[in-house]
């Protein structure tokens, strides 16, 4: 992790060994890191004395002033002792006190972080301690949200109020104190919101009560009863309308689906989030019941087009099939942001990563879910359909693993989406075992189920699974921009077509099968970047000759011959 700086300094950020086993290459040599986003990204002394067990997040709403009132209550295990621990809030929040016992605390602000001093120190033999932060202020507004992350204060058609955060990669300490860090995610949490009574608020898990308040306010309780992402903490208020519905498991098991939109969006909705039943069905078949079950499963109106608020996702794709109505194949019928955004429940919100360098585990996974959710609802060849249209997305500009211990969002991020799904696509392809590569997908799930994984989680389980070494595999894939080529050459020999081949990669080692020849017709071969093989392709016209490309992510090049 890269050294603290004074205060307005920045850091030159050598990356030299920042993911595990892997031996990054030097693309991100030059990198510069400010000192917030070192403060932000690193897990600091400050930060690893203490685990969040619980937070009591408590707002109001000052809608026509932008600004937000309320107290952040963290209750945390001691695993160290210390006497000054890190939150994080942004500069341009102020803070009003940090109480603990009723005793108020001293703390310094240093860019976005917060650090609080105790005058007796907290010691391990306490086991736990909670602190309660008030604040207030004037959050950030997203120019283009959800990928600008902010605060959005909107009107609906009837020029009533409408407003909602949305704060991945941003950070959710835009708007409220916490440890901002992937890594700690609290057991539970409560959620408190004050709004106009003419709205409702809205936020994740199950709804405890709603209480009228002086001055024609009103205060809706919710409360999470699983752990929670940080930037999936979330708010809507608006002028919503609310309907109920049951999805029943493959067990008999009843699970709440709850939706809240627009008043005139009513009848609209419920006919279009039938889908949600098919979805959740499908999802199951591949991982198990929906991770939230006793939190239940809500979709809620925000003039955004999408976001995987856990328990509570963000919807704003206007009812429109597909992205808007593209983005998908023209024989499809599904809605993109319930698809994706749902994956998100398991990939991202219960399987979780601890940096955001690895957020392709959250975004290429569930980008990956959404060609099996198109393999089950119509048939494999239709997903390798989707997959292909997809691939135009890829840019090959940057790793998509990026440096660890620094708050760092890849400039390149769509390949965190469509690069991970296809890099699955390819290592179930490699596997050539579906039974295996699907006990594999949902072993690895299960296993990281409400908790956190790395890359090298899944690598490792992969081996251990396959009883072979696919670590090369990854390190090509992930660590380096561009993906291996294959490089072959082509003879005609009375009647018969020869092939030469091998490997041209950036990782030495890579090894991974590819198959060749005429669509229906393709030949598996084994090339390495060592030496060049040659086989015997039969009876074939050179112009015939494929790479496959609808199974592996790979380029061809003829050379030679």
């Amino acid at each position: 992790m890269p050294k603290v700086l004074p205060r307005g300094a920045f850091i030159l950020f050598f990356l030299v060994l920042a993911l595990g086993v892997f031996g990054q290459p030097d693309f991100y040599h030059h990198l510069t890191i400010s000192r917030a986003d070192s403060l932000r990204g690193q897990l600091r002394p400050e930060r690893t004395c203490y685990d969040v067990g619980y937070y009591h997040l408590g707002v109001s709403l000052d809608i026509p002033n932008r600004t937000v009132y309320g107290f952040s209550e963290i209750t945390y295990r001691i695993l160290r002792d210390f006497r000054r621990l890190q939150i994080d809030l942004f500069a341009n929040m102020a803070i009003d006190s940090i109480v603990q016992n009723g005793v108020t605390l001293a703390y310094e602000r240093d860019e976005d972080a917060v650090f609080v001093d105790f005058p007796e120190g907290q010691q391990t033999a306490s086991l736990v301690g909670t602190i309660k932060i008030y604040y207030h202020g004037q959050p950030k507004v997203a120019k283009n949200p959800p990928w600008d992350g902010g605060f959005s204060w909107t009107q609906d058609s009837d020029e009533s109020p409408w407003v909602l955060v949305s704060c991945e990669g941003i950070g959710a300490s835009l708007w409220w104190p916490n440890k901002d860090h992937l890594s700690d995610e609290p057991d539970s949490m409560d959620i408190e919101i004050v709004v106009p009574d003419s709205l409702m608020a809205v936020s994740n898990g199950i709804l405890v009560s709603e209480q009228k308040m002086p001055d024609h306010q009103k205060s809706y309780h919710w409360h999470v009863s699983y752990p929670i992402n940080n930037y999936n903490v979330t708010l809507y208020a608006g002028r919503y309308a609310h309907f109920h519905e049951y999805y029943v498991a493959m067990d008999g098991d009843s699970l709440d689906l709850d939706y809240y939109v627009l008043p005139e969006h009513l009848a609209k909705a419920k006919q279009h989030f039938a889908q949600v039943h098919e979805m959740l069905r499908i999802y199951e078949s591949y991982l198990g019941k929906y991770p939230f079950w006793k939190d239940g499963y809500a979709l809620v109106e925000s003039p955004t087009l999408g976001m995987e608020h856990q328990g509570a996702i963000s919807y704003g794709n206007k009812y429109k099939r597909g992205y808007l109505g593209g983005r998908i194949l023209k024989n499809m019928d599904w809605d993109y942001i319930i698809i994706h955004e749902s994956g998100h429940e398991y990939w991202g919100n219960s399987v979780s990563c601890n940096d955001l360098a690895e957020m392709w585990l959250h975004e290429g996974f569930t980008t990956y879910m959404e060609a099996l959710y198109v393999e089950k609802k119509y048939d494999y060849e239709t997903a390798v359909e989707y997959l292909l249209s997809q691939k135009k997305n890829i840019r090959n500009h940057a790793p998509i693993v990026g440096p660890k211990g620094v708050h760092f969002r890849p400039m390149y991020s769509t390949d965190q989406y469509y690069k991970g799904s296809w890099i699955l696509h390819s290592l179930r392809n490699a596997i050539d075992n579906d039974s295996l590569w699907f006990a594999i997908f949902r072993g690895f799930y299960e296993a990281h189920a409400l908790s956190h994984a790395t890359t090298q989680d899944f690598v490792t389980y992969v081996n251990a699974q396959t009883g072979g070494d696919y670590t090369a595999f990854f390190e090509q894939y992930l660590n380096y921009a561009r993906p291996p080529k294959l490089l072959y050459r082509l003879q005609q020999r009375h009647g018969k077509l020869w092939c030469q081949y091998k490997w041209e990669a950036d990782v030495k080692g890579f090894d991974m099968p590819v198959r060749v020849g005429r669509p229906g017709h393709f030949m598996r071969l084994h090339p390495n970047t060592k030496e060049w093989k040659e086989i015997n392709l039969g009876k074939m016209k050179t112009r015939a000759f494929r790479v496959d490309d609808s199974g592996f992510y790979v380029f061809g090049e003829r050379v030679g011959w």
